[in-house]
């Protein structure tokens, strides 16, 4: 099944509530909608605590310096402050945190590593108070060399980034800046060379971008009681929860996250990064603390990996792939936070989603003194995909095909492995490149001046995974469902509501939905990879089927039939001899009791140990995205005038959230291609912190028409064959949108992002090179 929407004259039906009639498959109106957009929400910057203390962090303006001494004297002079925290104050050696390596100090030790590291931090009675204090705080520093790129941190005699000692023991890297490397492959790539008609090798780079939830990152922390008390807006409660109690020695019961819903988060909010700072001030002054990050500082705390790919990609005359030979480094900052699996799972699926007979992969993680890099939507695909799609554009051009021809002659059929021995293609990926060609009008006449660019992208998704849900039916036939997945913008509640209303007959505004506190909702393993509405879904769909066998035996007790004579389906409960709604039987069922039934569900996916991800996606992500578009060759300035994105979804539960999900990724994804790069100085500090002179996509640089596609088969392994969706729309936006910068003007671009600058250069050294050769060919006659 085809389906698309967004642009003039398309009917989504936005908005609309859903009482009566199955809900899944409508858009429902989003849960907690109208509250963010009114600011009704209580987000962690609302929350008021009985004497909270506010906290201010004391950094640097440098990337890397040696603290020679911090002097607090003339900070505890202002009135109101109650604590001040310095390296000074902890045990040694230092304790350290991280989800995969122990390595993130919890003030800097002896160094700070990247522009915006904590050296101290100030608790007091203000947000005032703590501000001029922090500002009163002296330290002394030797400003030291840092290495900033790919090529310092790699280079003979570069300073390291990291102590050896804390390294993993027996790290054979541990006196490089290489945190990690990965080789994969198949074939024999060597000996491939030869069947290829057509070898085009690149260098690819991918810049340094920040997040910019619009929600900063924020943390309160209250141990006045000795157990711990946590509020987050992180993705992933229980992983901060087990965090925390390893790095202050106690008992998960001892540990409570309190998870508001985050506004905005991308990846950038799944780790813990100050908690412990709060933790400390709140034990040492028996007070709850908080620390509400500026813009400013929100961007010196997580950031997407900058990457540097070389590819040299063959190719047969006919346009077929014959091998991929791909080389990539992602400088991943100065602690490992999850940025080693960022590279990890990008390089496994770098060949994309193409039959390609051979292939050798080599990745490493490069350590740099800048701010830790961590997961952000597209988890490394969209530094990988930017290469390699736009080897497969140049290469078409080379060999007189176009971006779709190639595209529909190398994708993978359903069936067909893309990366050898491994999960085959779980989806029909020539429909959604073909539903973006017809909606773009790819065949249609070209408009003077224009340019048209496709690509395509495809993402592992979750490789593991457990989540739980509990889902309470009470006896007015409302419905309780606890799930510990964050909602943070992606509208889990929604899509879990309306699951328990279609599978539970209730009405949508009769079910509740309450997540976000580790001591009430069941485990989830964290909320990324676009798992949610597959694995939360399919454990809230397990836990309604346990509630459907209690209605069962309750029906046989009540009218004393076998329960094999009952059956429970789409909300109604079917006797012998009538049906009844789930509604109507609980009332009269439980209603003498008031009593309720308890389901339980759960969706796992193993661990793999001998798989090089730790275990095959639950689906792939795969999406195409194209550009019909315009170069100014004055300025360089490039006007989009169609902006098509169409997916894979297997079946979108919600059609208006999936096209609204698609529909932010595909702006986030201009961002990068267009303007978005953090800039440093010589010492390492950003330069570009905060709106004004970080660029972002306004509504001046949104597409004349945007649309989005759909394609459903019903063949995904979530609830109604639904596969995960919210990242595929940025996949490829970076390779589609140059390849139509080169239709239009006949330059190609491989260093992001795309600035008008950059554009106009490309422009005006093409025309300077094409009059010196016009030069030279009249010299020859």
């Amino acid at each position: 099944m085809i389906t698309s929407g967004g642009g003039p004259g398309v009917t989504t039906g936005a908005g609309s509530a859903v009482s009566d009639g199955p809900s899944i498959g409508t858009s429902a109106r989003r849960i907690g909608g109208r509250e963010r957009v009114t600011g009704a929400q209580e987000f962690l910057a609302d929350i008021r605590l009985d004497g909270m203390l506010e906290v201010k962090l004391i950094t640097l303006p440098v990337a890397r310096a040696r603290i020679v001494d911090v002097n607090t004297t003339r900070a505890w002079q202002v009135p109101g402050v109650r604590d001040i925290l310095t390296a000074a104050d902890l045990p040694q050696p230092m304790p350290r945190f991280g989800p995969a390596y122990q390595d993130r100090p919890i003030l800097a030790d002896g160094e700070t590593n990247y522009h915006g590291e904590a050296v101290a931090a100030v608790a007091a009675d203000t947000k005032e108070a703590a501000e001029l204090a922090a500002s009163l705080v002296q330290v002394e520093y030797e400003i030291l060399p840092a290495v900033t790129t790919v090529a310092a941190a790699l280079a003979a005699g570069a300073p390291l980034v990291q102590d050896p000692r804390i390294r993993v023991y027996g790290d054979p890297l541990a006196e490089t800046n290489v945190l990690k490397e990965r080789h994969y492959g198949w074939g024999d790539v060597d000996s491939m060379q030869e069947e290829a008609d057509l070898v085009i090798e690149n260098a690819y780079t991918f810049p340094m971008v920040t997040h910019f939830a619009i929600e900063p990152h924020g943390f309160i922390a209250d141990a006045s009681g000795g157990e711990i008390r946590l509020w987050s807006p992180v993705q992933h409660p229980y992983l901060l929860q087990k965090m925390m109690a390893a790095l202050f020695d106690l008992p998960l019961t001892q540990v409570r996250v309190f998870a508001p819903d985050p506004g905005g988060g991308f990846g950038g909010k799944q780790n813990p990064k100050l908690e412990p700072v709060l933790i400390l001030l709140s034990q040492r002054t028996g007070r709850p603390c908080r620390l509400v990050l500026t813009l400013e500082e929100s961007f010196q705390a997580v950031r997407r990996a900058a990457a540097e790919v070389r590819v040299r990609t063959g190719f047969t005359s006919e346009g077929d792939l014959v091998f991929q030979d791909i080389d990539s480094s992602y400088l991943i900052g100065a602690y490992a936070d999850i940025a080693e699996r960022v590279m990890t799972k990008s390089a496994y699926l770098a060949c994309g989603p193409y039959r390609t007979p051979a292939a050798r992969i080599n990745a490493r993680g490069v350590l740099s003194h800048t701010t830790p890099s961590t997961a952000f939507r597209g988890f490394g695909t969209p530094q990988m995909n930017w290469a390699i799609e736009s080897q497969i554009n140049e290469a078409a051009r080379a060999l007189g095909m176009d971006g779709f021809q190639i595209r529909m002659k190398n994708l993978a059929r359903r069936g067909e492995e893309v990366v050898k021995n491994d999960f085959p293609s779980d989806g029909d990926w020539l429909q959604t490149l073909q539903l973006a060609a017809d909606m773009l009008g790819w065949d249609t006449p070209l408009p003077p001046g224009r340019g048209r660019g496709i690509a395509v992208g495809i993402k592992s998704g979750a490789t593991t995974g457990l989540s739980n849900s509990t889902v309470r039916l009470l006896s007015d036939g409302s419905v309780v469902l606890y799930a510990g997945t964050s909602d943070m913008g992606q509208g889990a509640r929604t899509i879990f509501a309306q699951l328990a209303a279609d599978a539970l007959g209730a009405p949508l505004e009769k079910v509740t939905v309450i997540m976000g506190d580790t001591s009430v909702v069941p485990f989830d393993m964290q909320t990324s990879a676009s798992r949610s509405t597959v694995f939360m879904g399919t454990a809230i769909n397990r836990a309604c089927d346990d509630i459907h066998a209690q209605l069962r035996e309750l029906a046989s007790d009540l009218h004393g039939i076998p329960e094999d004579d009952v059956r429970v389906e789409a909300g109604t409960v079917h006797l012998p001899d009538k049906s009844l709604p789930i509604t109507d039987f609980v009332k009269v069922g439980l209603g003498r009791w008031n009593g309720e039934l308890i389901g339980n569900g759960r969706m796992r996916k193993p661990h793999m140990p001998e798989h090089p991800l730790g275990g095959t996606p639950a689906f792939f992500e795969f999406n195409c995205t194209a550009f019909e578009i315009e170069v100014d060759s004055e300025t360089g300035e490039i006007l989009i005038h169609k902006h098509v994105t169409t997916s894979d979804v297997g079946k979108a539960l919600n059609p208006l959230q999936v096209e609204m999900q698609d529909e932010g990724a595909a702006i986030m994804g201009l961002g990068h291609s267009l303007m978005e790069h953090l800039i440093l100085d010589d010492n390492g500090a950003i330069r570009n912190l905060g709106a004004l002179d970080y660029r972002i996509p306004t509504t001046k640089d949104i597409p004349i028409q945007l649309r989005t596609g759909m394609i459903e088969n019903g063949d995904g392994p979530g609830p109604n064959g639904a596969k995960g969706i919210s990242e595929g729309a940025l996949l490829c936006t970076a390779p589609a949108l140059s390849d139509a910068v080169a239709s239009a003007v006949g330059v190609v671009i491989r260093d992001l992002p795309m600035t008008p600058e950059k554009v106009w250069k490309a422009i005006v050294e093409a025309k300077t090179s094409g009059m010196e050769q016009r030069k030279d060919g009249e010299g020859a006659h």
